[in-house]
This record gives structure tokens, sequence and C-alpha cells, in this order.
């Protein structure tokens, strides 16, 4: 394996750029871009490569890779009035707000 397949890498389609944008979350930015997906994955493979190089060169720690397990459960505090108003949104769904919440999400992350 090298080192480079130990990030996440995802390169998407930007509508504000019209073109794929490649990165690696936690680490490097949004930091090639064209109009061919793989040609940009390729482009940010290489990127990879070279900072890790560099991190390696200059004696530095590179950073951890996400490879965490996610339990599937988080706290999130919204304050006592966003709390009630999507308590209300969900009964008034005939949903737990938990369920509710649960779709929602799913929507924002697959659009």
């Amino acid at each position: 394996m090298r080192e480079r397949d130990k990030y996440l890498k995802i390169v998407e389609w930007s509508e504000e750029d019209q073109c794929y944008v490649g990165s690696v979350p936690g680490w490097i930015g949004k930091c090639c871009h064209g109009n061919d997906e793989m040609k940009v994955y390729s482009q940010l493979c290489t990127i990879v490569d070279e900072w890790i190089e560099i991190y390696k060169k200059e004696g530095r720690r590179l950073p951890n890779p996400i490879n965490k397990k996610y339990s599937g459960k988080f706290v999130l505090r919204t304050g006592s009035d966003l709390h009630q108003a999507l308590a209300i949104k969900a009964l008034n769904e005939g949903e737990s707000l938990n369920t509710f919440l649960i779709k929602k999400l799913k929507r924002v992350v697959s659009s």
C-alpha cells in the first residue's frame, strides 16, 4: 500500500467553479480542478505524494488518516427555540424528532 492510499481523497463537481475539484479532508483543501474527473483524481494523488515527500523531508509528522469508526451517534446543540421548532415539525410529519432529522440529513448529504 502506498502512503497516499491511507488518505481519503475527494473529487467532486463544483457548481460554483463549473468543474471537478479535488481535496483531502482535514489536510489539503481544494487544490486541483478540471473538466475530467479521472484526471483531477490523478492530479490529486500526485499532490498528496508531493505533500508526503515535503513533510518527510522537513521531518514533520504526517496528519492522521481518516480511518475512524463512527458509532452513528452524535450530540447536536441547537438552542431551545430551534429544538422546539424541529420537534413541532416532526410531530406534524407524524415522526419522532430523530427519524425526522435523519431524513433531512440524508437529503442534504445526497444532494
